[in-house]
């Protein structure tokens, strides 16, 4: 299994969609919420160079926003024609 976080807010949809996406196909993810962490608010822009959310860091690849087309390549899953 791909060790997978997600950086997230409470108030973001996109983040929502993003783990509705991952529960959907059962991939285990860390989530950090950037609002309550500074910490890891910087260390999400130091590997996204981004403030927005989500930032997706799959295995060391990073994905800006709810890109599914790439979650899906980046975690093999196989979507239906």
């Amino acid at each position: 299994m791909k060790n997978v976080t997600i950086y997230t807010t409470p108030s973001c949809g996109w983040c929502r969609t993003t783990k509705d996406y991952f529960k959907e196909h059962n991939i285990q993810y860390n989530e950090i919420n950037v609002a309550a962490d500074a910490a890891a608010r910087g260390e999400m822009i130091q590997k996204s160079g981004q403030m927005g959310v989500p930032v997706i860091d799959i295995e060391g690849e990073i994905v800006v926003g709810y890109n599914q087309p790439r979650l899906a390549r980046l975690l093999e899953i196989s979507e239906p024609a």
